[in-house]
């Protein structure tokens, strides 16, 4: 084609000439058609990628939250089957934790002591650990699941996750991918998909953090410890809580409470409350 333009150019008749022209600016301009769509395309996905940030941030009432709480037994006869322990950890990946948990089993005071000064794992757990249990089986049972909750609380303060193992390689592969699949949304970025943990997730995080602090410690937690560990606010804690169905008061007579703050404690008992309407509605009637 190059060639054959050339000798039209040099030889060709006033017609032939006015015909390149015609088809050399057709392709100039198809070049910067296609630019503006790829551009304008990429522009859509990125703010695609915003605008379900935007939506997700807004997702903070009660109703939203309930898409995020682990499977609820309401027909349970005991608390320990309204949020089934098989729902937070796989038998498979309970076996997986065996492991990385090995060093919570053999722990030592002056270890947990040095721990709480390096601030290395979250207050809930380093308060437990003081608390674990003589007995072999029910020692090695808890210290796997404050290893869990406490790679759980962590993985909550990341934004933008672009490790395949963000927890790091003394995490094992299946709870990484449990991380992955269960903890983040999807979202554009500069044309690419990137894992998020977004408001959503961080409340999903929160949900299964409570139902596994329930758990460890005999359906009553301090949600105030967690709520710190978590760096949520108060509100959203107690929504979070009161979404499954814990009946939430206030902590009197515990020592060394952290500047003062009146703690609230969360526990699970049956008969469960009864799921009142969310809180926001009210709120919401007044803008409009």
């Amino acid at each position: 084609f190059a060639q054959m333009d050339l000798c039209i150019e040099a030889f060709g008749t006033s017609k032939q000439k006015r015909a390149l022209n015609s088809r050399r600016m057709n392709a100039v301009g198809n070049d910067v058609v296609n630019t503006a769509v790829t551009k304008a395309a990429a522009n859509i996905i990125d703010a695609k990628g915003v605008t379900a940030l935007i939506q997700d941030v807004a997702q903070d009432d009660v109703q939203n939250i309930s898409l995020f709480l682990p499977p609820c037994n309401e027909d349970a006869d005991k608390p320990e089957n309204v949020y089934k322990f098989e729902d937070i950890l796989s038998p498979a990946e309970y076996e997986a934790l065996r492991v990385p948990a090995a060093a919570f089993v053999n722990i030592t005071p002056e270890e947990i002591a040095k721990k709480t000064e390096d601030k290395s794992h979250c207050s809930f757990v380093l308060e437990e650990l003081k608390f674990l249990p003589d007995d072999e089986k029910r020692r090695d049972h808890k210290a796997r699941c404050l290893w869990f909750l406490d790679t759980l609380i962590k993985f909550s303060y990341l934004k933008v996750i672009k490790r395949k193992r963000p927890m790091g390689p003394e995490c094992p592969h299946i709870i990484s991918r449990k991380l992955m699949r269960n903890f983040t949304s999807l979202t554009y970025n500069n044309g690419s998909v990137e894992n998020l943990v977004s408001a959503s997730m961080k409340a999903k995080i929160t949900a299964y953090v409570i139902a596994l602090a329930l758990h460890i410690n005999n359906f009553q937690i301090d949600l105030t410890i967690l709520q710190n560990d978590l760096k949520l606010q108060e509100s959203r804690m107690m929504d979070i809580a009161k979404a499954m169905r814990l009946k939430v008061s206030k902590a009197k007579g515990l020592l060394e409470l952290k500047n003062d703050q009146n703690h609230k404690l969360g526990t699970l008992s049956l008969p469960l409350p009864v799921q009142k309407a969310p809180g926001n509605q009210r709120k919401r009637r007044k803008m409009n």
